[in-house]
């Protein structure tokens, strides 16, 4: 149960990121929804792929699809006043999908039987794969490679998962709030990783 919900707050977070984006790219309805879907499901089939999973399961999850279909068109249809508000709650629905994917990536992973460094893996790659391949399509340089605290939360996760420090429900959707709290103090409070520069300016 707790990775069908995770799976369901995930999908609506990061399918709105995408519409979203897609707006403020000037995309047309169709490139609008093409972006809400890649962002949703696009960090699940990379996953898939690495930990030995047909991509082709993705097409077993048609209430995803339709619960992405809906959440991008109430996007669509969303006060243009309102969606200005963005930058705030964008960067909030963001962390809400990262969080989300990154435990049940590392959840499915650990299922599966696969060791802690797969289950690691599992949590980043459904966690930020979405997000990377948005930003890449809206021509935008993804928030992952930037200095700003990102991935290191989908380590964390995958960490406490594969450790098995999260089990039960409650202490996984306690990790869910943790982890998505951490991602919005990163940006609230600019916390960076070092950076090393080549070229001094």
């Amino acid at each position: 149960m707790t990775w069908e919900v995770l799976s369901m707050i995930g999908t609506v977070a990061f399918a709105i990121s995408g519409a979203i984006i897609a707006m403020e790219e000037e995309y047309d309805i169709l490139g609008v929804y093409i972006l809400g879907i890649v962002t949703a499901f696009g960090g699940g089939a990379i996953r898939n792929l690495l930990i030995g999973v047909p991509v082709s399961a993705l097409w077993n999850q048609g209430l995803f699809f339709q619960i992405a279909l809906l959440s991008m068109t109430a996007v669509f249809l969303f006060p243009m006043n309102l969606l200005k508000h963005w930058q705030k709650w964008g960067n909030l629905f963001d962390a809400i999908g990262l969080s989300a994917f990154a435990i049940q990536g590392a959840l499915y992973a650990s299922k599966m039987g696969h060791p802690l460094s797969a289950v690691i893996v599992a949590a980043v790659l459904t966690g930020i794969g979405g997000g990377i391949i948005r930003d890449l399509l809206a021509g935008r340089k993804p928030i992952v490679l930037r200095s700003e605290i990102y991935a290191v939360w989908a380590i964390m996760a995958g960490m406490a998962i594969g450790l098995k420090i999260a089990d039960s429900p409650a202490e996984l959707y306690s990790l869910f709030v943790i982890i998505t709290a951490l991602r919005v103090l990163s940006y609230t409070y600019d916390w960076k990783l070092p950076v090393k520069r080549v070229h001094e300016n």
